[in-house]
């Protein structure tokens, strides 16, 4: 082919593509003027649900702070977006979690689902998920019996990693990091790891004597042996006791404890009463001993140590139930920021 058939051949070719490029445009401003106005609205309003919904399920996910487990870093009311490409996004809401960059490391603030979420239906989860994304977190629709939301989703701190041992001693945690011989307090491990988040603590030191007398005191009315005077003061300081006719007791808390010390001196009273019993053998050294965390698990805990209903309630969490880790706080405005 010579120049100038090439040349003519080009310009050819770019005429008819010109060409069909402008009534490919006519038509399309023929159908727009044909289209009912409220057929634009739906499809506008439902290529705007979609996009919300990608966005959310695969990169940036709106959340509002529903307690005051995570002060001081998080506060009630505080409106965050979390990134969900960092661990990897879910393919569909709650199903076939895809591989993401990396897993969660330790001292990152991470969202999960709540082990003890009862699952609305897939199509509900969808819907819910858009309305709250599309109002930034001001509408939930996801609500109990009592018309408040239910917690879906928690937001605490990765604190124990793959390995680790976790205990506590006076409300103080203790790791025992995968592949060490020594128990190492947090306050150490955040040092030596360059960590800077800051946790809140309720109980003073010299409270936890009592405390450790209200558990001794239940353990007792539990085995229906006799309280001393002041173990009974103790115990209702924290509890108020109801005895029944039958000889049976109940009781029912009044006061905020470290359920997790009380629980300590209470099954090791208990074991020590009935040492023949595995159970309470098991439950004592698990509150003793620690909680392990096996691999492909992290166990996240609230900045609030003393308010907060964390992995010392429910065990380690799964890495694929972390949904991702938060990012920064769009509101309130004078607390804009990245969250550490």
């Amino acid at each position: 082919m010579t120049w100038n058939q090439w040349t003519k051949e080009l310009q050819s070719r770019t005429e008819a593509f010109l060409t069909w490029r402008k009534r490919r445009k006519e038509q399309k401003r023929e159908k727009q003027k044909q289209k009912n106005p409220v057929q634009d609205w739906v499809e506008a309003i439902l290529s705007a649900v979609l996009i919300v919904l990608l966005i959310n399920q695969f990169l940036l996910q709106a959340y509002q702070i529903p307690s005051q487990s995570m002060v001081s870093t998080l506060k009630i009311g505080d409106r965050i977006f979390v990134n969900k490409l960092v661990y990897g996004p879910e393919l569909l809401p709650g199903l076939m979690k895809l591989d993401g960059f990396r897993k969660p490391r330790r001292g990152e603030v991470i969202i999960f689902e709540n082990p003890s979420y009862i699952p609305i239906g897939p199509v509900k989860d969808i819907l819910q998920r858009v309305v709250y994304m599309l109002t930034l977190s001001l509408v939930d629709i996801d609500r109990d019996e009592f018309g408040q939301p239910k917690h879906h989703f928690l937001i605490k701190r990765a604190i124990g990693m793959p390995g680790d041992r976790i205990r506590l001693r006076e409300g103080e945690v203790e790791i025992l990091a995968a592949g060490e011989s020594s128990w190492m307090r947090e306050t150490e491990l955040k040092e030596s790891l360059g960590l800077s988040y800051q946790t809140r603590r309720l109980f003073a030191s010299q409270e936890y004597e009592s405390m450790r007398a209200a558990g001794i005191g239940l353990a007792l009315i539990d085995a229906r042996l006799p309280l001393t005077t002041g173990q009974e003061k103790r115990v209702e300081l924290y509890f108020t006791v109801n005895r029944k006719s039958d000889g049976d007791v109940s009781w029912s808390q009044n006061k905020l404890v470290d359920n997790a010390y009380l629980e300590l001196w209470r099954y090791r009273t208990l074991y020590s009463v009935r040492p023949s019993s595995a159970n309470l053998q098991s439950q004592w050294c698990a509150l003793e001993r620690g909680w392990y965390i096996p691999r492909q698990r992290v166990f996240p805990m609230g900045d609030n140590r003393d308010d907060s209903r964390d992995a010392r309630y429910f065990g380690p969490v799964r890495f694929d139930k972390v949904l991702g880790n938060a990012l920064f706080r769009y509101w309130p405005l004078n607390r804009f920021g990245l969250i550490r």
